[in-house]
């Protein structure tokens, strides 16, 4: 199949298709003339980097596992870099828990402000002695 066909049944750009290919992504891909011809095997190996993008992966990362210059991926490989992204979004998720109770904690604060009506200046402000303020 040419570019055009591989495109629209990847989801691919044909650009982003001779990016991976210049890559070594793609492995040896056949020409007739000056035209390439993609393969069900092209396809699918496209499908594959695209889903590894979705998830977070970079083309960086999955270079080194997906290059079809040595035939089959290497899965174990993949399996290693899905577990260390898979940790790096553990740690960002503790993160943004973190922020999300700290922005539960000032929403409450500017609740009570507001119910107590009080000056703009006292709300959302953290507790201080007013000693400490003047």
């Amino acid at each position: 199949m040419y570019i055009g066909e591989l495109a629209k049944r990847t989801g691919a750009s044909p650009k982003a298709i001779r990016h991976y290919e210049a890559l070594g992504l793609l492995g040896t891909v056949p020409r007739a003339g000056t035209y390439r011809l993609y393969s069900m095997d092209h396809a699918r190996q496209i499908l594959l980097i695209r889903q590894a993008l979705s998830l977070g992966l970079r083309l960086a990362d999955v270079l080194p596992v997906l290059g079809a210059s040595r035939g089959a991926p290497n899965w174990s490989g993949l399996l290693d870099r899905i577990g260390r992204r898979q940790a790096l979004l553990r740690e960002e998720i503790e993160r943004l828990r973190g922020f999300d109770l700290k922005l539960s904690e000032i929403a409450v604060e500017i609740r009570a402000c507001l119910q107590r009506d009080s000056e703009f200046g006292d709300c959302g402000v953290p507790a201080m002695d007013r000693s400490e303020a003047a």
